[in-house]
């Protein structure tokens, strides 16, 4: 019988705490167990297999960054909607790097991971509608915008900008390069 009040919203909860402390990539049903004081059999229960946990926990972390999106645009557009989210994003993956690496590179090909990653991306494409960016020319936007904020905050969380200047003012330099291409677009 699984402990009460445990249930698959929880287990991922537990699962986020040992990704934060210990990195994506150490999670462990066992981990996950002894944290939630159930036996690791007990956690099939709720989640299947390791895989569908990392699946769920893939998705709550795209909610978690559809919704940061959103409130960093909320009532802005055009560029000031642009850096907004580029900046947010950026700190997400700063302030959370073993759960922003915990989300698949193209979590459109899982299905479990389609709606929440959907969603994100539906944000992006809403900031660049200002720009009137329709059909091929809004996806390559989007593409392009997610490869400076996602591979930038990739390589940040990684600890591989070893040089003195700060990544912060780069950035804010990368973000200066994509109004500019927007505005070309």
């Amino acid at each position: 019988m699984p402990r009460a009040g445990l249930g698959t919203e929880a287990v991922v909860g537990v699962a986020l705490e040992v990704v934060d402390e210990c990195g994506a990539d150490a999670l462990t049903l066992s981990d996950v167990a002894a944290r939630a004081g159930v036996a690791t059999p007990s956690l099939y229960r709720h989640v299947g297999s390791l895989a569908l946990l990392r699946s769920r926990i893939a998705a709550r972390v795209l909610s978690e960054m559809t919704e940061i999106a959103t409130s960093a645009v909320l009532g802005l557009s055009g560029d000031a909607a642009v850096a907004a989210l580029m900046r947010r994003m950026r700190a997400y993956a700063v302030e959370h790097p073993a759960r922003y690496a915990s989300v698949p590179s193209d979590p459109l090909h899982d299905p479990a991971l389609v709606q929440p990653a959907t969603c994100l991306v539906e944000v992006f494409l809403a900031v660049l509608r200002g720009y009137e960016l329709e059909g091929p020319a809004a996806v390559h936007a989007t593409r392009c915008l997610r490869v400076i904020v996602y591979g930038f905050a990739a390589i940040e969380s990684g600890g591989s900008f070893g040089m003195a200047e700060d990544p912060a003012d780069t950035y804010e330099d990368l973000i200066q390069m994509y109004l500019a291409y927007l505005h070309r677009r």
